[in-house]
């Protein structure tokens, strides 16, 4: 394929293999000055390897890297961002001891700091944020913000280093809809200043709202390039998932009863805790999917927190199949038939450098021990069960979770809370930065969950989710719930009349 004179990069016959198995096969794509150009694929596509590649820290075993006309010799991660290609992680990547604006210009002090004069970066740090109409003081520390603002921050970093091209992998993961204006607003600006943007997201309404051109990648290879206004929704999910998906949400036929006959599962009555959430109640019937929706910051998580037993709250209730019970540790919770899915699974979900098998048995060690030891049998059987009953794709189940595809982790933490055998799961933003095809395996899962009678809460962000999956849908603002509302009255702009009220 010659180099075409239009594109800032190009990519030609890319190769990657781990171990014998190909990761990229004869990746082909191209980037054209001022364009935002998505990468699209389910998890384990391919997409981290390419990008990797893209910025240095990957060597490829075959294919060509043009940028502005020329090969790419050397995969130095420094040379890389001379060279002006910048990355936005989808994993914040920031240092929390130092302020915004060392980290902004971090590894690259030498440029704006005469002996260390923080006065400088300071100054250059607070004129960047306000041009991107970023209301964050420059001397703040990362660890006082919030996970958005980090975003922002990293966002920032990028815009400083000059870049031509800015990879963003997921990068409203985190960030509230005014963010996410904000966040579009800046890549408009960024285009129009012929700076090109590699588009990574899972977001479906985003890519269509901000890209120019997509690229599908499936299995490690290329499926195709198209333009974004000639392509729709279900011929994009065809060609990611290799099929097409009818409807993305399972028929509902849910089988919970409300009669005094059949108590609620969870019930949870004035509970209080100062600054978080307050005077809340609802109930969880069996075979229900109770969605919670909310902006950021209305308590969903805390609330979530606070039935597990990750953190003390002020006052109020809480039965469990009709009983008040008290939750002292997570331990105690699961002891009770609640598991708990957190919205943070790298930090709360598994332990990276152990194997599917260890993450999935880790809350269950006790059923596969006696006397100290652990019935090494038992516990491979039962955890080959579960990865194979929630198609968890990895080499075996020895294999680290840290090298399995966000939608394949998520799996894990879902199967090590199955493992339990609970009778309530929460699950927070249980499909966040995963796949439409993994987002599909999820909903199946949950909804034969419901059929086997296990009972629901389900916090979620996006509100075509929370409708899509939701017998009844309580909806929170400020620490305050201000609707509950039946699945025939809810509507997308109802909940949000709710959400800011």
């Amino acid at each position: 394929m010659p180099s075409n004179p239009q594109n800032i990069l190009q990519v030609q016959n890319l190769s990657k293999a781990f171990l014998g198995m190909k990761a990229l096969d004869n990746i082909q794509f191209d980037l054209k000055k001022g364009e935002v150009h998505a990468l699209m694929g389910e998890n384990g596509a391919g997409k981290s390897t390419f990008m990797k590649i893209l910025m240095g820290l990957l060597t490829p075993d075959s294919g060509e890297i043009i940028f502005e006309g020329e090969a790419l010799k050397k995969y130095n991660v420094n040379e890389i961002l001379h060279k002006g290609i910048s990355m936005i992680h989808q994993e914040i990547l920031v240092v929390p001891e130092l302020t915004v604006a060392q980290n902004i210009f971090l590894g690259r002090e030498s440029n704006y700091w005469n002996w260390l004069n923080d006065n400088r970066i300071n100054q250059k740090a607070q004129e960047l944020l306000k041009s991107m109409g970023v209301n964050i003081n420059a001397q703040s520390k990362i660890k006082n913000l919030s996970i958005a603002e980090m975003q922002m921050v990293e966002i920032a970093k990028a815009i400083s280093n000059n870049a031509k091209v800015i990879i963003m992998d997921e990068p409203t993961s985190a960030l509230s809809d005014k963010e996410v204006s904000m966040l579009f607003k800046i890549i408009k600006d960024l285009k129009s200043k012929g700076v090109a943007i590699i588009y990574i997201s899972h977001k479906m309404d985003e890519i269509y709202e901000i890209t120019d051109r997509i690229t599908i990648l499936r299995d490690g290879k290329y499926i195709a390039t198209k333009n974004t206004s000639e392509l729709d929704k279900n011929e994009l999910i065809a060609l990611m998932v290799g099929r097409e998906i009818e409807s993305l949400f399972p028929v509902n036929n849910s089988i919970r009863v409300e009669t005094e006959c059949s108590p609620a599962v969870l019930s949870v009555q004035n509970l209080n805790k100062k600054g978080k959430f307050k005077d809340i109640n609802f109930e969880v019937f069996a075979g229900e999917v109770l969605g919670i929706a909310g902006l950021m910051g209305a308590g969903r998580t805390e609330i979530a927190r606070a039935i597990f037993g990750l953190d003390k709250f002020d006052s109020g209730e809480i039965t469990l199949n009709g009983q008040r019970i008290k939750i002292k540790s997570p331990q105690d919770a699961i002891k009770k038939g609640i598991g708990y899915v957190s919205e943070d699974r790298k930090a709360l979900g598994f332990i990276p450098a152990l194997s599917v098998k260890e993450n999935i048995s880790l809350s269950s060690l006790a059923d596969f021990s006696k006397a100290w030891f652990v019935n090494a049998t038992n516990e491979k059987e039962a955890t080959t069960q579960l990865a194979n009953d929630l198609k968890i794709k990895a080499t075996s189940i020895n294999q680290k979770v840290m090298n399995l595809s966000g939608g394949n982790q998520q799996k894990v933490v879902i199967g090590r809370v199955l493992l339990s055998s609970p009778s309530i799961i929460i699950l927070d933003e249980p499909t966040r930065g995963i796949d439409v095809g993994a987002k599909f395996e999820i909903y199946k899962l949950i909804k034969q969950l419901t059929e086997k009678g296990v009972a629901i809460i389900m916090i979620s962000s996006e509100l075509p989710e929370i409708l899509g999956m939701s017998d009844r849908i309580l909806v929170l603002s400020k620490g305050k719930q201000t609707a509950l509302l039946s699945k025939k009255e809810a509507t997308q702009e109802k909940i949000m009349q709710y959400a800011v009220h």
